[in-house]
Parts: C-alpha cells; sequence; structure tokens
C-alpha cells in the first residue's frame, strides 16, 4: 500500500481528518487526483472511470455535483446534458428556451435512459478530444453521488486501499435560483454514507468555486471535513468573486479564515517558459503555504499542453518544482 495511503490510514485511527498541508504535504510527492476519474481513458464520471482511476492508484477521485429535478445529486460537471449524452436522440423536445438540455429538467429516473459520451463541443459537435475513448462505443450512465460513493468505498475494500473522495458542489447559485439548494442535497448523501461523523469512511474534500459556498459548509453546516476554495479566472463567472484579488497574498489570508486549501488553475502558477526553456512560476504557492493553505493544481493533460512545455512529465514535475500539493489529472497512471 502506498506511503500516502498510509498516513491517511494513521490519521484516520486517530480520528484527525486533517488535510495533507504545510510539513506533512511538501515532505512527499504530490497527491493525484484523477479528474473525473481517469476520463482520459473512459467517458469522464462513468464507472469505468472511476474504477479505472482507482486501479490505477489515485490518491482521489473528483466527483462534481448537480441536482435532477426530483433533488438526486448526480455526478456531471456541467449543469446541462448536451455535451456529454446523447439527451438529444432520447429527449428531443425537452431544451429550455435557449436551446440546451438542463439536468435540473429531468428526473434521475429520466437520466437513466441517457448514454455518457465523449465530451463534445455543442456548437460544432466535434469531440473534444479525439483520440480518448470514441464516442458511440459502449453503455455507460449517470451516475448519483451516492453510487459513485459506494462503487469507491467497495473497491477500496476489494483492492484494501484507502482512495477518497474529492466533491465539488457546482453551480450553487444558480441552483439556487431555480429553488433547489444543491450544498443541502450534497451534505445529506454524506451524512448518509458516514461522512459527517468523527472518522469518515475515505479521505474526503469539498471544493467549490463560490466563497458562500466553502462559508456556508464551514459555519452552517459545521463540517469538520477539509474545505477547498477553487480558484478560477474572472472571465469564466464561475461566482461573483475576485479572484485576482483573491489570488493575492492578502486574498489568500482572507480565504485561510473559512478554507484549509486552494484549487489553482495551472497557468496561475506557471506563468511560461523563457527563451532558455525555463519555467517561469507566481508567487500564488508560495502565498498560499504562507497562509495556511494547501495547493492543489488543476488541470494536467497529456493531450492538452501548455505552450512551451514539451511533455506530460515536464510539467508533472515543473509544477512539483513549484511546491504544489496535489494535481488533478485525466491521466492519473502517469505518475509511477
Amino acid at each position: 500500500m502506498k506511503l500516502k495511503s498510509l498516513l491517511l490510514i494513521a490519521l484516520l485511527a486517530l480520528g484527525q481528518l486533517i488535510p495533507l498541508t504545510t510539513a506533512t504535504a511538501q515532505q512527499q510527492e504530490p497527491l493525484i487526483i484523477a479528474h473525473r476519474g481517469a476520463s482520459a481513458y473512459a467517458p469522464e464520471h462513468s464507472s469505468v472511470a472511476v474504477a479505472l482511476a482507482h486501479a490505477m492508484d489515485a490518491d482521489y477521485i473528483e466527483q462534481d455535483i448537480v441536482l435532477t429535478r426530483d433533488k438526486v445529486p448526480v455526478v456531471l460537471h456541467d449543469i446541462q446534458l448536451d455535451a456529454v449524452t446523447n439527451v438529444a436522440e432520447v429527449f428531443p423536445e425537452r431544451t429550455r428556451p435557449d436551446g440546451r438540455y438542463y439536468v435540473l429538467d429531468f428526473s434521475f429516473a429520466e437520466l437513466q435512459q441517457l448514454t455518457l459520451q465523449a465530451r463534445i463541443d455543442p456548437n460544432s459537435g466535434q469531440v473534444r478530444y479525439p483520440r480518448r475513448f470514441p464516442a458511440g462505443y459502449g453503455q455507460f450512465r449517470i451516475m448519483s453521488l451516492a453510487e459513485q460513493l459506494e462503487l469507491i468505498q467497495g473497491l477500496n475494500i476489494s483492492r484494501n486501499e484507502l482512495v477518497g473522495v474529492y466533491i465539488e458542489i457546482k453551480a450553487a447559485r444558480w441552483h439556487r435560483e431555480q429553488n433547489y439548494d444543491i450544498t443541502a442535497a450534497v451534505m445529506r448523501v454524506l451524512h448518509d454514507y458516514g461522512y459527517t461523523g468523527v472518522v469518515p469512511p475515505t479521505p474526503v474534500y469539498l471544493q467549490s468555486f463560490d466563497p458562500e459556498v466553502v462559508r456556508r459548509l464551514k459555519r452552517e453546516f459545521h463540517t469538520r471535513l477539509p474545505l477547498v476554495q477553487l480558484i478560477g479566472e474572472n472571465r469564466w463567472n464561475e461566482s461573483p468573486a475576485d479572484y485576482n484579488v483573491m489570488r493575492t497574498a492578502a486574498g489568500l489570508e482572507a480565504v485561510s479564515s473559512y478554507a484549509d486549501g486552494v484549487g489553482v488553475w495551472g497557468p496561475q502558477v506557471l506563468l511560461g517558459v523563457n527563451d532558455e526553456g525555463q519555467p517561469q512560476f507566481s508567487t500564488l504557492v508560495t502565498d498560499a503555504h504562507k497562509a495556511g493553505l494547501f495547493v492543489h493544481a488543476y488541470t494536467l493533460r497529456a493531450d492538452d499542453l501548455p505552450a512551451g512545455v514539451k511533455n506530460y512529465a515536464q510539467l508533472y514535475e515543473w509544477l512539483r518544482q513549484a511546491g504544489i500539493d496535489g494535481v488533478f489529472t485525466d491521466f492519473p497512471d502517469r505518475h509511477d
């Protein structure tokens, strides 16, 4: 069993579910977080992507969560279904006025009639990553959060491992505008599966781009689980937060009042490559560590490298040199 898993087991046995931060994180290799499962090899968030990530010895497997019409938390990255399912074939008349199919307009039972597929651009219809698992192959269905928790917990038993879950609450403000409370729905499922007790059944992180969601988890739900403030770019419109301010030393100090760590976009750490081919880093990781925050960077892809980076191994090594404590990756097998 891996050193990181053994350390996590020891912490759990002591009833101390603490994030691997500062001293502990900097003494070992970064955590490997399977981004939507092993999404380079199977449709994102499918049971196969989860099982592959587990078999590849990821430390954590990520779950993005949105809600169905009947308030079931399901594991999907988008609030719409267009890009990753065959919804237009199965329910051609179920669009909103903008022509999109929204998860919130379907019951969980209806979603089970759909097939997960390779991500496409809804406008062009072109596959995002053409050399990955091909569209139209296989039968993959949308999973609920409860189903993924059961799958990972079951694999932990059968493989004698302790792989964790890394849950992102998506578009909480949008859900609230539709009169749905996604944060409360997620916490109910976590309660049902033992994650609100003294010793959760697996390691776990909770994350959101919306600082109000993270603050609410701490102040209203009084969770002891490690909380992660995701930091994006303002142009993404993930929340009303000013991420430019959040990335400053003062902004990170403010984040430390309600979160344990930050999830940052790779280009916010690796700014580029100079004329000599050497990496140029921001002070983001150093500033976050000074504020007592761990740093997990997203998203590493061998088939979508930043400008100036020769290969995946180089990208990972440079981020490791920058001091990051974990990476979200579509390729969790490339870290042996």
